[in-house]
């Protein structure tokens, strides 16, 4: 989903006795009224009642934060490890802590409904909104989102469910139908949801942009009245995804109560003529306002800031923390290299693109302001003694996109940090233009979704600028990616222009160009006109099926200092051999993993994979720590590696995270919430992901991520579950009743630590009447013991244990039979096994 840069008034606390009877409002209200609570006011807030004390509620963004009400140049916030990176942890209790900041910080924000989290499965590594999700598996991803969830709700902030349903690739995701089974759709892609929802209730669902099966699923009745609500009795909003409302009557009557954002495309006058036309029935505007109402009623029960704000405590500093570092993988650790040293080590290598440039989030919606971020270098160096030689070399770039320029490297022509952004109704031939609007901001990136000025018309201009101070003499390389147009000049020269001829690429949720470049000489000490002319969306060149158009328009100014690929590998070998210790960090970053796109391929960008290969085969001791939010090409250097460690979109705190772990601080305890195969072609989905005339068939069907490894007996690089720690467990004693299963765990290592005890269910071959995966993930435990201590464990077992959704009766069912009970540290690490016996064969429906 995207989001919004809007003016807007904040929402006026409510007092206790500004409240509003739902039904009195139904009864007495009139039927423009009722219609005008189906669409929100604008880009963030729901569509008030005066007259009734009905009053506007705010909605932000999710999932790994609060933005508030601004896509760029908002107020800054806290950020938490993407999905993966939260998932890593297999910690319920951490998550739901996690969910109680989430909601602190929609409170700051003048929030009262969170958009998150996010619940589709990751079918397959290339898509871009991978790293928002939790897991490849639906059970692990609906326990830890309802922990997530219910910490949200505990604040008594609105979590909202999304997306609904199998939205899982970008590429033409407004009209792409993914065709998939029944069976696989309920045991796979719904039952995330089916566990959130039954487990922590959230007050609104959203549904996605995509279709399902032939219908949309926010016009789908199936999808919508029939299973949300008349089968699992969900009584709370269904929203659209924004500009994901596709139809009047259809939507309606599917059961689709808010379009989002406002004003009103599809609903409105046209919603009223629907029910004069008769397409549409009063009792069925009256429902679709009644949860919205409802939900109006819970949601302004918090109470929020008047005005944007932030918090940052010391103690969300110090969960954001235990978060980024709880998230960290150990995968290899064959040298007993790790923990570090830090004041014994004498000279230590810092290498990689992912070192200094901090890859705290993904792009898209997920992207926001940090109150601050902490690189892997920063975080390393804190910890190392102040005696030790520190060698930095970048050895290659890693952007898709030039960096952003920041105020720390720039100033305003009046000699402000930032850069000016002076808005114009006129272009820039035209002479002595009247400024309508002006504006400082932080870093070159502009996204203008949900803009709005009363003077300005679809069509505006703007010019951006500043001025550069060049730091070194050498060959700087611009870049300039626009949705709309632009063109950049340095000292009144046009250095790039994306104005004449476009062409299309990644940026802007794929609505954008590519970026245009150009080398320009810089020297040292002496300062540089920047200005970008830009004009809005509307005067974009691109057309683009497929992609969701959120309006404004949008621009990026990137600037780096060009390297020569080879020399800056060499230097980096060249640092690593004089080194006692080598740490290099690389992988990819928002500029590869986010909404709007997917990834061409699962390569490292540029040079980065070359960098990896020859630092790792100078020295084979190198601790090598990877960043994704999904998983990326590694082999073949990944199997020469002795020691690694991945780490995710981490947040704030995404250096401390990485050093802790590093250095001992915190033993690792993290668990992939995915497989790491080893190439792209081994991956279930290789020939089923991306859109093809509009279709995209699921056909692995409920064989995703481990389920397909094991089913095809493929090889993978690290399996889902594995995780190592500086100490080690050993499970034994197992006992599997009729209800549960019990085994004790003990820390037979040195040092404290926690593990992560996972509980998977095999089907009987013979006896199963339909195919099953080899074993499913069907519970898992994480406990915490000192050394030497010892605990009894008990996975209680539930209604999803043995059952498989049939086809035929259309059912959950639980086949008599024997299965199998195994208890593992990995899904390819089984330590024990037992069994239980169904004597009876049983059906169910419903939450």
């Amino acid at each position: 989903m995207g989001t919004g840069n809007t003016i807007q008034i904040p929402p006026k606390s409510h007092k206790k006795d500004d409240v509003f009877d739902v039904e009195n409002v139904i009864k007495n209200a009139s039927l423009s009224e009722k219609v005008s609570l189906l669409a929100g006011s604008d880009f963030w807030h729901t569509t008030p009642i005066p007259r009734f004390n009905v009053p506007s509620i705010r909605l932000s963004d999710g999932p790994n934060g609060v933005r508030g009400t601004k896509f760029f140049d908002g107020v800054r916030a806290a950020c938490l490890p993407c999905g993966t990176g939260l998932a890593a942890t297999w910690d319920e209790s951490l998550l739901y802590k996690a969910g109680n900041l989430i909601g602190e910080e929609c409170k700051a924000k003048g929030a009262h409904c969170w958009l998150g989290p996010t619940v589709c499965i990751q079918r397959s590594p290339l898509g871009g909104r991978g790293f928002e999700s939790m897991s490849e598996d639906p059970y692990a991803t609906g326990k830890l989102a309802a922990a997530y969830t219910k910490g949200v709700q505990a604040t008594g902030v609105v979590s909202t469910l999304k997306h609904w349903l199998a939205n899982d690739q970008e590429h033409e995701r407004v009209g792409v139908d993914a065709v998939v089974s029944n069976r696989a759709l309920r045991e796979i892609h719904m039952l995330p949801f089916h566990i959130v929802m039954a487990d922590a209730k959230p007050g609104a669902v959203m549904a996605c942009y995509n279709k399902v099966n032939g219908e949309h699923v926010s016009e789908s009745k199936k999808m919508l009245d029939g299973i949300l609500r008349d089968d699992w009795g969900f009584e709370g909003l269904i929203m659209s995804d924004w500009f994901g409302t596709y139809s009047t009557a259809e939507a309606l009557n599917a059961g689709l109560d808010l379009e989002m954002p406002g004003p009103a495309r599809l609903r409105g006058p046209i919603a009223e003529l629907a029910v004069s036309t008769r397409k549409v029935s009063r009792s069925t505007i009256d429902q679709r306002a009644r949860n919205v109402l409802n939900f109006v009623q819970r949601a302004s029960k918090v109470e929020v800031s008047a005005e944007e704000s932030t918090r940052d405590f010391p103690e969300d500093r110090e969960l954001n923390r235990k978060l980024a570092a709880d998230s960290v993988v150990l995968l290899k650790n064959d040298a007993k290299l790790l923990p570090l040293d830090g004041k014994s080590i004498r000279k230590v290598a810092l290498i990689g693109p992912n070192m200094k440039n901090v890859a705290f989030c993904g792009g898209g919606s997920a992207a926001l302001s940090p109150y601050y971020t902490v690189s892997a270098y920063q975080g390393i160096v804190d910890q190392l003694s102040p005696e030790t030689e520190i060698s930095y070399e970048i050895g290659a770039h890693a952007h898709a996109f030039i960096p952003e320029l920041h105020a720390s490297d720039v100033c305003t022509p009046e000699g402000l940090p930032g850069l000016r952004m002076r808005f114009y109704r006129d272009p820039p031939h035209v002479r002595d233009r009247t400024v309508i609007d002006e504006i400082i901001i932080q870093d070159s990136t502009w996204q203008l979704l949900g803009f709005s000025h009363p003077q300005l018309d679809k069509l505006f201009y703007a010019d951006i600028e500043a001025v550069l101070t060049a730091h070194a003499t050498d060959a700087f390389e611009f870049g300039l990616a626009v949705y709309g147009s632009a063109s950049l000049y340095i000292d009144e020269k046009l250095v790039i222009d994306n104005t004449t001829v476009q062409q299309g690429g990644t940026f802007y949720f794929g609505k954008g160009t590519c970026e245009e470049r150009s080398l320009v000489d810089l020297v040292k000490g002496q300062s540089y006109k920047i200005k970008v002319e830009f004009a809005s969306g509307a005067s974009s060149k691109l057309v683009k099926p497929g992609v969701v158009n959120f309006g404004g328009g949008a621009g990026r100014l990137g600037m780096i200092q060009a390297i020569d690929p080879d020399l800056a590998i060499s230097r980096a070998v060249e640092a690593a051999s004089r080194a006692d210790i080598t740490i290099l960090c690389g992988g990819l970053s928002r500029d590869q993993e986010s909404e709007g796109f997917d990834r061409p391929h699962m390569d490292l960008p540029g040079a980065v994979f070359r960098l990896f290969s020859a630092v790792i085969a100078a020295v084979p001791d190198t601790v090598v720590v990877t960043q994704s939010g999904t998983p990326f090409n590694m082999t073949p250097w990944a199997d020469s590696v002795k020691t690694h460690l991945h780490a995710w979109f981490g947040g704030n705190e995404t250096g401390n995270g990485i050093a802790d772990i590093l250095f001992g601080r915190v033993n690792p305890s993290a668990k992939l919430p995915l497989s790491f195969p080893r190439r792209i072609e081994d991956t279930p989905t290789y020939l089923n992901f991306g859109s093809e005339r509009g279709r995209v068939v699921y056909g692995e069907g409920i064989y995703v991520g481990y389920r397909y490894y094991e089913k095809v007996l493929r090889d993978v690089l690290y399996p889902f579950g594995h995780g190592l720690s500086y100490t080690d467990f050993s499970v034994s004693h197992l006992i599997v009743s009729p209800h549960s299963a019990r085994f004790k765990v003990l820390n037979s290592g040195a040092v404290a630590g926690a593990s992560v005890v996972q509980l998977y269910v095999s089907a009987d071959k013979t006896t199963s009447s339909i195919a099953r995966p080899e074993k499913e993930l069907k519970g898992f435990s994480k406990v915490y013991l000192q050394p030497g201590e010892s605990c009894q464990v008990e996975i209680k077992f539930d209604r999803f244990t043995i059952a498989f959704w049939d086809e035929e009766c259309q059912a959950w069912k639980c086949e008599k039979g024997v299965y199998k009970i195994l208890i593992g540290l990995s899904s390819r690490e089984i330590v024990l096994g037992g069994k239980i016996n169904i004597e009876n064969t049983t059906t169910w429906t419903g939450l």
